[in-house]
């Protein structure tokens, strides 16, 4: 028998969170994508109609937010790390970031002005190598460390960017530990983390932001389809920051009428389900062993769960088959619909819907999600094909099937 997905409601008491709510504001996220823009390499990426998978599931419209053409890194991740080196910069030049773009950042009385500064973080290989693009990109140095069991293709993509990077032999909540200590060590040395915890949360906040322009951008086009609102997102979560970013935005957009916004883990590394079912934020400890490697975090951010246990309905904690499943139904697309490659992390919200919707053990759950014919789904693949290897198992040699045996 399959490993079974779990899901649970957010039936946590509502509390204070305006402040970590008034990170994802709509002028917070406007003033990111303006920096995002500034950039040479900036362009939208694709919005994916799979009109023909809605109507093949018995919904009205199912959206997909391509983010393997992101700078061409093919992944989200470098929005969130180049929003937040860009404050830090601009803080250390006495400068609002509205008032300094791309151009300035990189000019030679910047540098002058600035020195050397290395920036330092833990990644499995996507929040990494956008640091260190960024880092590379405006003239500055970085530092990356890989939690045990990396990619080896994720870590060249890395040294590629101009990172000193290597695998380590923890796990990623100790990777974070070490590029901390590291950092606290080197007096030019900075950590750009996309998880916070008590006395670290303006960067994680920033890196928050920077992931805003991924919805901002997901709800401009939307409206150009005729859609004016989602009645349903699904989001993947780790540490938490991208889901926090995505429904702390929309929850800002529509204060009176929110879509059902649910977040989804890997089952071996759920520490906001387990925090969720809790009433509190807790972690998961051991190897965190998924192929979602991006998922594989056991401790919560502490900024994004002041809005996740507020804002979120539901959360998902969800078994490798689940992303497989979701890789191979955005690969293989139904005539009409758009081809989406994507990776493990950025597949399981496909996979998990594509369930849901087809297979009739999870009736129960579409039924709490209020999903019918009317419903307006709206997911986010995180990732492209970021371990090609990996991905040609699953897609093309069956890896971690879906079948119920």
């Amino acid at each position: 028998m399959r490993e079974p997905i779990k899901w649970a409601y957010n039936e946590m008491p509502e509390t204070d969170c305006s402040k970590s709510l008034s990170l994802m504001s709509v002028a917070q996220v406007e003033n990111a994508i303006r920096f995002h823009r500034s950039f040479p390499q900036y362009a939208q990426t694709p919005l994916a109609n799979l009109s023909s998978l809605a109507e093949y599931l018995g919904v009205k419209g199912i959206f997909v937010k391509d983010e393997m053409f992101r700078f061409d890194l093919n992944a989200f991740k470098v929005l969130g790390g180049s929003f937040a080196i860009g404050k830090y910069i601009a803080g250390k030049l006495a400068k609002e970031l509205s008032d300094i773009d791309y151009r300035a950042m990189v000019s030679d009385e910047t540098k002058r002005a600035l020195g050397d500064i290395t920036f330092y973080t833990a990644t499995d290989g996507n929040h990494g190598r956008g640091v260190a693009w960024a880092a590379n990109r405006l003239r500055q140095k970085s530092v990356v460390y890989m939690p045990k069991g990396s990619s080896k293709a994720r870590l060249e993509n890395i040294l590629k960017e101009g990172a000193a990077a290597s695998i380590t032999d923890f796990n990623y909540d100790d990777a974070v530990r070490l590029a901390g200590k590291m950092a606290a060590g080197d007096p030019n040395g900075v950590v750009v983390q996309d998880t916070a915890w008590e006395g670290y949360e303006e960067i994680p906040g920033w890196i928050m932001q920077g992931y805003g322009t991924m919805a901002l951008e997901a709800r401009a086009q939307l409206a150009a389809a005729g859609i004016e609102r989602p009645t349903h997102i699904f989001v993947q979560a780790g540490v938490g920051s991208l889901a926090g970013s995505i429904i702390g935005y929309f929850a800002n957009i529509f204060r009176d009428n929110p879509p059902v916004m649910t977040v989804v883990e890997a089952s071996a590394a759920d520490c906001l389900y387990v925090s969720n079912l809790a009433g509190k934020l807790v972690g998961v400890k051991g190897n965190l062993n998924t192929i979602m490697a991006g998922l594989a975090c056991g401790e919560g951010n502490t900024v994004s769960w002041e809005i996740l246990k507020n804002h979120a309905d539901f959360f998902v904690s969800s078994p490798d088959w689940v992303a497989s499943r979701g890789m191979r139904v955005l690969a293989v697309p139904l005539k009409g619909d758009d081809k989406v490659i994507s990776g493990e992390s950025g597949a399981v919200t496909a996979g998990l819907l594509f369930t849901i919707l087809r297979d009739s053990e999870y009736g129960d759950f579409r039924q709490a999600l209020g999903i019918n014919s009317e419903s307006v789904i709206l997911l986010f693949s995180t990732e492209g094909n970021t371990d090609p290897e990996k991905f040609r198992d699953i897609v093309w040699d069956g890896d971690y099937p879906s079948a119920n045996s």
